[in-house]
């Protein structure tokens, strides 16, 4: 398997395990990440955030423009 290759179903495998940690569907992340121009949804920041750690400014620095918005106190 070429890099490209590897690299499309690391993806895949990505956007399966994060649709599964979220209970939705793998399709519903490929479009967060092609149909939305990569932005996640408002709704899906948090609950990303717990299941992964991502913090709410990396995914979404227009809602939480501070690198400690939506995190717990």
């Amino acid at each position: 398997m070429g890099p490209s290759a590897q690299r499309r179903n690391s993806a895949a495998h990505s956007a399966t395990k994060l649709a599964e940690l979220l209970s939705t569907s793998a399709m519903n992340v490929s479009h967060w990440r092609n149909r939305n121009g990569g932005q996640v949804p408002q709704g899906r920041v948090l609950p990303i955030f717990n299941a992964t750690g991502v913090t709410p400014h990396e995914l979404r620095p227009d809602l939480y423009p501070n690198p400690t918005d939506g995190l717990p106190k």
